[in-house]
C-alpha cells in the first residue's frame, strides 16, 4: 500500500531497549575477550614481574617495570570499560516527539531554505516507518527501528547505533582499546621471550602467553584500522553513512572525492564531535554542543564566528544565517548576505 494512502500514525513502534536477548551475544563475546586477555596479561606477565617468582628474572628492575606497566594498564582498562558501558547505555538521539516533525503525506512539504539535505524533487526528507520528517544527517536504522540523529552506523558489538550523543564515547572506546592492546603487545614480549628460552616453562603457561600475544596482535590491528578510519572521517566532517553514500562509487566507476558540506576544518570538526572543551576530550563525560537537528555548514563558517555561534542558547547549533529553525514556522526576513 502506498504511504500516501496510509492513515497517519499507523507506524510500527521501535522495540524496547535491550528486549532482544540474542543481540547480547556480541557483547558477551567482547566481554569474554577482554576478560581473557586481561587475565592472561595479569597472571602470566604482571604478577611474575611483581613477585619475582620466576628464576628468569634476577633483574631487580623487573618489579619496577611491573608496577609501571600495571599503573598504565589499570586506569586505561577502567576508562575502556566506562566508555564501553556509556556507548551501550547512551541513546544516540532520535527525532523529538513534536507535532512539527510529524509527516502528513498530503501536506505541502517543500523543504525550507535551511535544510541542506533534500530529495531530488526538492521535498523534505521523511521516514515512512517512523512517520516523521528527517533533519539533516538523520537516518533510519532498520535494526533499532527508529530514526537516529547524525547516524554513523549500527554497531552490534555495543547493541546500539552510533549517533549524535554517543559518538564521542565510541571513539574513546576505540582509543583506549588500542592503547590497551599495544601495551599488552609490547610489554608482554618479555614474557614471550622468557617462555621461548626457559626450558622449564610449563606447557599451559607457554600456551597462554602465546595465545594472549596473538589475541593482542589481532585486536590491535583491527581496532587501529577502525580507529584510523573514524579519525579520518571526523577530520573530514563526515559520518560513515555520508562517506558510503556520497563518496563511494556504487557502479564500479571512479568518483571524484569532494569535501563534506559539514567540513569546518580539522580542529573544529573534532570540537564538534569531542566537545568544545579540549581538556575533557579524553574523558567519557559531557555531550556534544547542539541538539542534533541542525548543524554548522561551510556557509555558516564563512558568515559567522564559530565560537559565538556555539554559545547561542536555543538551539546551540544552527545550519546557516539567517535561519529558520528546521521544522518550525519562525522565519527571518533579512536576506542572506554573500561572504
Amino acid at each position: 500500500m502506498d504511504l500516501g494512502d496510509m492513515p497517519f500514525g499507523v507506524f510500527e513502534p521501535p522495540p524496547a531497549r535491550f528486549s532482544e536477548r540474542m543481540k547480547f551475544l556480541p557483547i558477551a563475546y567482547v566481554v569474554l575477550a577482554m576478560l581473557m586477555l586481561g587475565s592472561i596479561y595479569l597472571c602470566q606477565h604482571i604478577f611474575p614481574l611483581l613477585t619475582q617468582k620466576d628464576a628468569f628474572h634476577p633483574d631487580p628492575r623487573a618489579e619496577f617495570r611491573g608496577w609501571c606497566q600495571l599503573a598504565i594498564f589499570v586506569p586505561t582498562t577502567v576508562m575502556l570499560v566506562i566508555c564501553y558501558v556509556r556507548s551501550i547505555l547512551t541513546h544516540p538521539g532520535e527525532i523529538p516527539e513534536d507535532p512539527k516533525w510529524e509527516y502528513l503525506p498530503r501536506q505541502q512539504n517543500a523543504a525550507p531554505l535551511t535544510v541542506q539535505e533534500t530529495k531530488r524533487s526538492g521535498e523534505r526528507r521523511h521516514c515512512k516507518w517512523c512517520g516523521k520528517f528527517k533533519p539533516d544527517r538523520c537516518h533510519h536504522c532498520r535494526v533499532c527501528r527508529t530514526c537516529v540523529l547524525k547516524m554513523d552506523h549500527h554497531c552490534p558489538w555495543i547493541y546500539n547505533c552510533v549517533g549524535f550523543y554517543n559518538y564521542k564515547f565510541f571513539i574513546l572506546l576505540l582509543v583506549y582499546s588500542a592503547i590497551d592492546c599495544y601495551l599488552i603487545l609490547f610489554t608482554m614480549a618479555e614474557s614471550v621471550h622468557r617462555c621461548i628460552y626457559d626450558g622449564a616453562a610449563a606447557f599451559g603457561d607457554l600456551f597462554l602467553v602465546f595465545f594472549g600475544q596473538f589475541l593482542a596482535l589481532v585486536l590491535a590491528g583491527l581496532v587501529s584500522a577502525f580507529l584510523g578510519m573514524h579519525l579520518w572521517l571526523i577530520a573530514r566532517g563526515m559520518t560513515t553513512i555520508e562517506f558510503c553514500e556520497k563518496f563511494v562509487p556504487k557502479d564500479g566507476s571512479s568518483k571524484a572525492f569532494a569535501n563534506s558540506l559539514y567540513d569546518l576544518g580539522v580542529f573544529r570538526n573534532f570540537k564538534a564531535t569531542m566537545g568544545q572543551n579540549v581538556a575533557v576530550w579524553f574523558l567519557p563525560i559531557g555531550v556534544p554542543d547542539g541538539d542534533g537537528l541542525t548543524f554548522l555548514c561551510d556557509e555558516t563558517r564563512l558568515t559567522q564566528d564559530h565560537d559565538a555561534f556555539c554559545k547561542t542558547p536555543e538551539p546551540s547549533q544552527l545550519s546557516r544565517p539567517p535561519w529558520t529553525l528546521y521544522g518550525t514556522e519562525r522565519w527571518v526576513d533579512q536576506p542572506i548576505d554573500s561572504p
